[in-house]
């Protein structure tokens, strides 16, 4: 069984203060050059305030919260839109490395949030949601 979908134990020791912690979700607000999203963030917690431990995929929501506010304000598109437009595009992730003249690899990477893409492949996508028809002179151009 991986890490991943392994059920996690209903509560912890405190690493830092030795206290108990129940397993839960609490509000957890997610800011970005003036931008707030607020999220259920999943953790150990200890009864009333103070501070939860996150392990595994606990900062997902997070993290998504995030790429989400990074892509209305800076337009660095998610990994989600990144899959979308790909999907429409009708390209494998190795082959969209190849029309976007990046690596074999990243698109996958992309697409788990892994690393952002480039500027330049930033404008490209953005292009190509847009209009997709472009894509035949893009793939043209490597034959």
């Amino acid at each position: 069984m991986s890490a991943q979908t392994r059920e996690l134990p209903s509560s912890m020791t405190s690493p830092e203060t030795g206290e108990l912690l129940t397993r839960g979700v609490r509000p957890f607000a997610v800011a970005y050059k003036g931008l707030a999203l607020t999220v259920d963030l999943p953790g150990y917690y200890p009864d009333g305030e103070g501070d939860g431990v996150h392990v595994g995929n606990d900062m997902a929501a997070a993290d998504a919260a995030l790429r989400t506010m990074k892509e209305r304000v800076d337009g660095v598109p998610s990994p989600t839109t990144i899959k979308r437009v790909r999907a429409k595009l009708k390209l494998s992730q190795r082959a969209a490395g190849a029309v976007f003249r990046v690596g074999p690899s990243a698109f996958d990477k992309y697409e788990r949030g892994l690393i952002e893409p480039s500027g330049p492949t930033i404008q490209l996508i953005t292009l190509l949601d847009r209009h997709p028809e472009l894509i035949a002179d893009l793939q043209g151009d490597l034959k």
